[in-house]
């Protein structure tokens, strides 16, 4: 089990550090119903993550995918190979969005309308940035298929899952139990944090899906001998 969350320990980090989440939620601090908001986007974080991952593992018990064949651990190459591809070409998009040296980063639309945002949409924002944002979306399909091709008894499976789920969480529960017991000091701390992650988001998700992208082709090409 340990070596299998060390295997997926790569795409756990990189949906951590994934800026725009961390980013919205420090919006979200800041809006009139914060901490309820702030909860509800984590929880839609985290039943995101879990809800893709678990459809994985569901297609490999129904037997959509049969671990151990010679043949699924083919077909788990072939999918290395086109997640390390995909992320390795969204690394290249995000380098070439960086903002250059004096230049003002783009901010998403969907930012500027967190300040009225509702316990709800901070939910349904939540869930969508982990379970469907196409970056963070790959990388939890490559670390759930890791967690599926592994064949760990359902209990080993489950606290995988839960380790891995909580690591790629992290970023998002520390900074909402940060403001929740510092007081006013939060508040000049996280807009500190907001601006430079505003800044060097693209930079940031370039290098993650770089390397997490060259660590899946290199496990993909094994299909090739």
């Amino acid at each position: 089990m340990l070596g299998v969350i060390g295997q997926i320990l790569p795409e756990a980090v990189g949906i951590a550090l994934s800026p725009l989440p961390i980013i919205g939620l420090i919006l979200i601090l800041f809006t009139q119903q914060a901490r309820k908001n702030s909860l509800m986007f984590t929880l839609g974080w985290l039943i995101g993550l879990a809800v893709v991952a678990a459809i994985v593992l569901l297609l490999v018990q129904a037997g959509a995918i049969t671990v151990g064949e010679e043949t699924t651990k083919t077909g788990v190459k072939w999918l290395a190979l086109l997640l390390g591809l995909l992320l390795l070409f969204l690394a290249y998009r995000n380098w070439q969005k960086r903002p250059k040296a004096g230049e003002e980063p783009e901010t998403p639309e969907w930012m500027n309308k967190l300040d009225s945002v509702k316990p709800g949409a901070a939910f349904s924002l939540g869930a969508a940035l982990s379970g469907v944002n196409p970056k963070n979306l790959l990388l939890n399909v490559a670390a759930a298929t890791a967690i599926a091709e592994a064949g760990l008894p359902t209990a080993g499976t489950i606290i995988t899952l839960i380790v891995y789920i909580l690591i790629a969480s992290v970023t998002l529960i520390g900074p909402v139990v940060y403001y929740l017991t510092a007081g006013a000091r939060a508040e000049e701390v996280l807009n500190e944090l907001k601006v430079w992650l505003i800044q060097n988001n693209a930079t940031i998700m370039a290098v993650l899906l770089l390397l997490i992208g060259v660590k899946l082709v290199g496990q993909g090409l094994g299909v090739f001998g």
